[in-house]
């Protein structure tokens, strides 16, 4: 595994325990460095290069004007703490982004090692609905080249897929292989709890597609007198968006009911998921999306399933996120423009409604994991090479 040395990151909490995690498994680090980390202040420490924030500030917004990945500084250092792997190393190269300069270091890397490379779609690239301009004509043009020189490519929901297939004709070497959730992270995760019921929410807004307008609809439904619900119930927001739920909250009239949490560790949040009632998802309020929107599954989703609790779901229809998670009996879909549907839903998880828990498993790391094993030993034979000892191939995310 290729990636930056945890000393420049801003936070290392989380990467050192993953760090831990890789060792124990027998996994091999090649830690680099990262120059121009100014481009990228909110997870870099850029004050070693002797720029200070009002600067980055600047190189921030000139690079954005010129459509520079901030990421970009990252391939040389990669590259040189790379020089040592040799063809007898490597089996097959897997690079995930975003970032997507580690698309480029494949490239770089399966060119001198004369191995195959395989490219993994988190995250749409030039078809990003939330990148602030389009792309670059040059930008498009070298994921073009990459894609095409690529053994096989995996994104995380089958309209990403057929986008990609559309707009550069990757075929049948496309294969979804979806985001999961960590078995045992879950089950070590205590419920928090809240006393109540509580319909609990993590993470950003994207505005105008991503917004709480349609649940806050529904939440002033269920408070009014009228809708016969007598147990007590509160909306908890876990993130660093609060201006946008208080400005909801108070156009609704629901200030009362909701309790704003503010940015919390992780396992805090995992904490607050599995003991709610219910936990709420929002792939868009628009019902005429992009396949980038609608092939949107929100990484939560997978983690609420590994944690047995309940989702409801706002999405476009025919929305990937609805098809992918329906088969596990936790996630209940609906409409934006469906704010009584939404309501009368609450009110039967109130009154106790339970959800059947069928197949959770398909979207655990070790289940995703065999899938893309499967990937990557393909990509080695379509490639003419196989590993010549016989060891097992292990795909860990």
């Amino acid at each position: 595994m290729v990636t930056p040395d945890p000393s420049v990151w801003q936070s290392v909490e989380d990467r050192e325990k993953l760090a831990k995690e890789l060792d124990g498994e027998g996994i091999h680090r090649i830690l680099t460095g990262h120059r121009w980390r100014c481009l990228v202040p909110s997870r870099m420490k850029c004050w070693d290069q002797n720029v200070g924030w009002v600067a980055g500030g600047i190189c921030r917004t000139v690079a954005r004007g010129l459509g520079v990945d901030p990421h970009v500084g990252w391939v040389k250092d990669a590259e040189r703490e790379c020089s040592d792997l040799s063809a007898k190393d490597v089996d097959v190269i897997l690079a995930s982004g975003s970032p997507f300069v580690a698309f480029r270091l494949a490239r770089n890397l399966s060119d001198r090692l004369r191995r195959p490379y395989v490219l993994d779609y988190r995250d749409p690239w030039t078809g990003n609905p939330h990148a602030r301009r389009p792309p670059r004509p040059a930008t498009i043009r070298e994921e073009a080249g990459l894609l095409q020189g690529s053994a096989a490519v995996t994104v995380v929901s089958p309209s990403w897929g057929a986008d990609l297939d559309r707009r550069y004709g990757v075929g049948l070497k496309c294969h979804v292989v979806t985001n999961g959730y960590d078995s045992s992270e879950m089950a070590a995760v205590q419920p928090y709890d809240f006393g109540h019921h509580a319909f609990v929410y993590t993470g950003n807004f994207y505005p105008p597609r991503r917004v709480l307008s349609p649940f806050m609809a529904a939440l002033k439904c269920l408070n009014e007198p009228s809708s016969e619900t007598s147990q007590e119930w509160y909306f908890h927001y876990y993130g660093a968006q609060e201006g946008h739920v208080r400005e909801q909250a108070a156009h609704f009239g629901l200030t009362d009911r909701v309790v704003l949490h503010g940015k919390v560790p992780r396992h805090e949040a995992l904490s607050a998921v599995k003991g709610a009632s219910l936990a709420v998802a929002i792939v868009s309020i628009e019902e005429e999306v992009s396949p980038d929107i609608s092939g949107m599954v929100p990484a939560k989703i997978f983690e609420a399933i590994g944690l047995g609790t309940p989702v409801l779901l706002i999405a476009p229809s025919g929305s990937d996120a609805t098809a992918v998670t329906a088969p596990t009996g936790l996630v209940t879909s609906f409409t934006a423009t469906d704010s009584r549907g939404i309501a009368s839903y609450l009110k039967a998880v109130i009154r106790g409604q339970r959800h059947r828990s069928d197949n959770v498993e398909a979207f655990s790391w070790v289940t995703i994991g065999r899938k893309l094993d499967a990937v990557l030993r393909q990509a080695m034979s379509s490639h003419g090479h196989v590993q010549s000892d016989g060891r097992e191939l292990e795909a860990r995310r």
